[in-house]
Parts: structure tokens; sequence; C-alpha cells
């Protein structure tokens, strides 16, 4: 429980004097206790919880002032390049690093899980071939519920540890095949003789017809650390939501549900995918000086660039930076797009405008270069930050029943009609 500092605020209102009590954390500005105002008849007002606490957590941290990101105390970067993200995974759910041991013996009981019933397979059908992957992906995870009904006791610790590995284990075969219906081909079963990112990259991309397909070491590696740093970001709006889904008493699975589908809003998890439209938009190395006067005159939006946590560099952006240069060298190509990506990347890093702003590429503007280079659709993008986040959101879920929570309920501002009769 975080600790009072015997400090308090003094709010007046009314001629009435009352005090909050401040709290402190480990890291981050201190805490209003703001619960007592409701008994003088009043709400606090703030749009967007900019300033609000919603919970007390011990999973992720960020100073976006610093351009810091920790998992439990490490940062990220040093997960991304040090660890695995199953070792991340595990790291989130349990609080520590794996020893050697226990990485083993958690790899093992994922891949123990990547198989799905095989009637959630059949479920696909009940989906036009057109649909996007991330309506797919919400029909289906939250359709795991039916299969695994046996385990949804949220106040048993065992069921909430099984449903979380079941999870991890089980969205990237979700995931996969939600890809694979849509284009037509069929379902690829996950290999237990292959990694976390490699099981991945085989399921999307082999074909029965290709056998001896093999993933590039490269690109298994540049998957597992967009997995990693996308793993968790703290109280954003698909985590809070699954959070509030879950403070209801509402199964596992329907909240990581609820978390995807607020993750697929173009503000949040579809930052990415707007990289990509924006370089269509923008067409060719040739055009690229005039947009971004553009941007300077605000005439048009620059996307993946800044960030509204970070005011400084995105500590993600580093290493998905250097991530990109390793999956460009490697595969060689030469896309026009992505050299309009690099034109773009070299104005924002030196041009003053964007320098004294800070308007630095972030981790969308990377990550979405690089699944473009790997070969991944466009509206597959959501679906793997969908895929990496849900270890995110399925330890922030544990957390909160692990403890005392109260049910979530926001309060408002209300400006419409005061109370009127009907007239006969």
């Amino acid at each position: 429980m975080s600790e009072a500092t015997g400090k308090k605020a003094v709010l007046e209102l009314d001629g009435k004097k009352i005090e909050l009590p401040i709290y402190s954390g480990t890291l981050g500005p201190d805490v209003i206790d703001v619960k007592d105002v409701l008994a003088s008849g009043h709400f606090t007002f703030d749009p967007g919880f900019m300033a609000t606490a919603s919970c007390e957590s011990k999973i992720t941290f960020i100073d976006g002032d610093k351009g810091v990101l920790l998992h439990r105390g490490y940062p990220i970067d040093q997960l991304a390049t040090q660890a695995s993200y199953l070792e991340t995974c595990y790291l989130l759910l349990n609080g520590e690093l794996p020893t050697a041991e226990q990485k083993a013996n958690f790899e093992q009981i994922v891949r123990e899980h990547t198989m799905v019933h095989d009637q959630v397979s059949r479920f696909y059908n009940g989906f036009r071939r057109d649909a996007h992957p991330m309506a797919i992906m919400v029909g289906v995870v939250g359709a795991l519920s039916a299969f695994y009904h046996n385990n949804l006791d949220i106040e048993d610790v065992n069921h909430r540890e099984i449903t979380a590995i079941r999870l991890i284990a089980k969205i990237p075969t979700l995931a996969a095949w939600s890809y694979k219906y849509t284009v037509g081909q069929p379902f690829v079963y996950p290999r237990n003789d292959l990694s976390y990112a490699e099981n991945f990259l085989y399921m999307l991309f082999s074909t029965p017809a290709d056998r001896d397909y093999k993933v590039d070491p490269v690109l298994a590696k540049a998957m597992d650390r967009i997995f990693t740093l996308h793993a968790d970001h703290e109280q954003n709006a698909s985590t809070s939501t699954v959070r509030l889904a879950g403070s209801t008493g509402a199964n596992p699975y329907a909240c990581i549900a609820a978390g995807i589908s607020a993750l697929w809003g173009p503000a949040h998890g579809g930052a990415n995918e707007a990289v990509l439209k924006m370089l269509d938009e923008i067409g060719s190395v040739d055009n690229v000086a005039e947009f971004m006067e553009k941007v300077k005159r605000k005439e048009v939006k620059l996307m993946g660039f800044g960030h509204r946590v970070y005011k400084n560099f995105d500590p993600r952006a580093k290493v998905m930076k250097q991530t990109c240069d390793e999956v460009l060298a490697a595969l060689g190509i030469n896309d026009p797009q992505l050299e309009l990506a690099m034109e773009l990347e070299r104005i924002a890093l030196n041009d003053p405008y964007f320098v004294e702003r800070k308007l630095y590429p972030n981790v969308d503007f990377y990550s979405g270069i690089i699944l473009k280079a790997i070969g991944i659709p466009t509206e597959m993008f959501t679906v793997i930050f969908a895929l990496a986040r849900t270890v995110g959101w399925i330890s922030h879920w544990i957390e909160m029943h692990s403890g005392p929570y109260k049910i979530g309920r926001p309060r408002q501002l209300y400006t419409g009609e005061t109370q009127r009769d009907i007239k006969g």
C-alpha cells in the first residue's frame, strides 16, 4: 500500500476547509486522495483522466518528461535487448525475472497451451472473409470463456494463473488464424519446437505446400522485440478498460476482449497503421520536404512522431530503430515507401522546428516500418499490438483481483436539460 506523507492538501469549499491526505509512491509525483470531496457534495473534474490516478499498481512506471519506462523496475531498453518476450511476461506476472529453471518451465507450459479447442477454428466461419482481423479477435477472444468456463473463478489464484498462461499462449494462434482466414488460406497449427516469436511467424506465413518453411532468425528477433516493447504501458486507455471491465467481476476473456476493442482505436493501437497511411499520402521522397513544411504550418498531422505521455524521446524508439535498421539490412529491401520514411526521420532529427519541440520518431513509427518490411499487412498491425499487450492486460487484471477493489464508477459534469414534464 502507498504511504501517507503526513502532508495534507487543504481544499476550501463554501467557506469550509477539507483536508485531503497526500500519498507517495516509490516513484512519480505524490497523489492527493480526493475521496472526501464527495461527502461535501462535489465531484472532481478531470476530462481524459490526465491528472487522476485510477488505481495503485506495482507493475509499470512511466516518467514522460524524462523518457523513462520501467517494468517492475527494469528499464525497457534492457528488457528488449537482454531478455526475451516470455521472460518479460514472467516478470510482469510475477514481479521478478525468472531463473534459468523458472524460464524453462514457463516456456514449456506456454508451449503446452498454444493449441486451441478445435471448435474455436469453426468459430471463424461466422465472419465474412473481408472482416477486419481486429473484429475477428474481439469476437474469438471473448468466446474463449465458452471453452474454458471451468476455470473462471476470479477469486481462485490458480484459476487466474492458468487463464494468464492460456491467453499468452493462445493469442498468437488466434491472431495468425485471423489473418489466414481473411486471405483464404488454411490454418497453420503451432509447433512446440519453435520459440514464441518464431511460432507466430510460422503460423502467419507458412502453408501446407511449403513444409520446409524456415523463419528468418533476424525477423524472429525483431518480432520478439516488438512484442517486448509493447508488453505493457501503465494505465493507458485499453489497460484502464480491462481494469474497469474487470471491476464488475466480468470473466477475464471478456475483459481482454474489451481491451482489444479499446486498442482498435486509431488514437491508440492504430497509430502505426496511421504511419503507413501517411506515407501513402505523401507518395514519394520528392514530396517529403513540402509535407514537413505543411506540418510546420499545421496544415497536416505528422503521425509516428512525439507521444502523449513522453515529452522527451520515447525510450522504446531507440531499440526499435536499431531493430528496424537490422531488419532492413538483412532483407535488403528497396522499397520506395521505406526510403520515404527514412527521409522523414532524417528531417525530424535535424530540423530545429522538430528538435525544439521534441517531435522525435516514436515506437509506432519504427514498428510500422518493420512490420511492413517483414511482409505483414497493415490491417494486422493492431492485432500484433494486441498480441503483445495481452500480458500487460492480464497482469493488471490479476493485480486488481489480488487485493480489495471497487467497481469503477466515474461521475460527470451534467450540462443537459433540467427536469421538465411532458405536456399533455
